[in-house]
């Protein structure tokens, strides 16, 4: 580009800031260039238009630069939202939502309508052509009924939370395809058992499962949290599996961390190269978390 007349040094200096910091992340751009990542979307970022926006375009972004980026995407919130408008009442058993027939009718508008393809269009209008999905499609996900135990004891008193479930089976085929045609798949983690049943699925749990069956190279979990933190209440940048398990049982990690680290490690386990929690409320985080050096959240790995 040629431009006439003088540059003002403060604009000179932005200008040359950016290359570096282009030049920075290139290794990093090259080293996912190819790659499935999934990305779970959730938390209050959900609910904000100007967060929704950046995260379409960071998604843009990924795949311009030779990524795979896939969406799975939560709406609890919502659903709650929608559940007290209509006047149906909810009751929750470990953080789960006990689901029946009514509700779950609710629970698939929410997730497949209004946010899925409120997300995919968001995605699809920054640049990159998105294609909004639930697990019932394509026989993508394959639901199982899930079970939970009342309370913490050992004793075999299960209780039924209705039509939640957890994945069986992932069709990862489904997925492949959108991919090889260049677009982006936005998820809702809405499946059917079986029998033709429709069943809720945490969205972290169902995020995990593609994650490991894809033998993704990252899953990155948007939460409302910066990562996982030690004991002085500092985040950590990386932990192997045995050491997440360790900071489990000595309960430096605790409460609603647990089932998120879990799933993590599940991941990983299951064939995902690494899994991240990191915070969602953050600009970008995303592309810090991937292509700078030291990324924003807490990396799981292996060893």
């Amino acid at each position: 580009m040629t431009t006439t007349g003088s540059t003002a040094p403060d604009i000179r200096h932005e200008w040359l800031a950016k290359a570096e910091v282009l030049t920075e992340a290139l290794p990093y751009m090259r080293r996912y260039s190819g790659h499935r990542l999934v990305v779970k979307f959730g938390g209050h970022a959900m609910g904000e238009q100007e967060a929704i926006r950046s995260f379409a375009e960071d998604m843009v972004l990924l795949h311009q630069v030779g990524a795979c980026p896939l969406v799975v995407h939560g709406g609890g919130p919502q659903i709650g939202a929608m559940l007290e408008k209509l006047d149906i009442p909810s009751s929750f058993i470990n953080g789960l939502r006990v689901t029946d027939a009514q509700t779950i009718s609710v629970v698939e508008m929410v997730l497949s309508g209004g946010i899925n393809k409120s997300l995919a269009s968001a995605i699809t209008r920054a640049g990159c052509s998105a294609v909004g999905i639930s697990g019932k499609d394509g026989g993508l996900i394959r639901a199982r009924k899930l079970g939970v135990k009342a309370g913490d004891s050992n004793i075999e008193d299960h209780v039924d939370l209705g039509f939640v479930g957890e994945p069986a089976d992932i069709r990862t085929s489904v997925i492949d395809a959108l991919i090889d045609a260049g677009m982006i798949p936005v998820i809702a983690p809405v499946a059917a058992d079986e029998d033709n049943a429709t069943y809720n699925i945490n969205a972290d749990t169902a995020a995990g499962a593609i994650a490991a069956a894809m033998g993704a190279t990252r899953l990155l979990m948007l939460t409302d949290v910066p990562g996982v933190m030690d004991k002085d209440g500092h985040v950590i940048q990386q932990l192997s599996i045995t050491e997440a398990k360790a900071m489990i049982a000595d309960g430096t990690i605790s409460g609603g961390m647990i089932p998120k680290v879990q799933t993590c490690i599940d991941a990983v386990t299951g064939g995902c190269e690494g899994a991240v929690i990191l915070d969602g409320r953050e600009t970008h985080a995303v592309l810090v978390e991937l292509f700078t050096e030291h990324g924003i959240g807490t990396i799981i790995t292996r060893g």
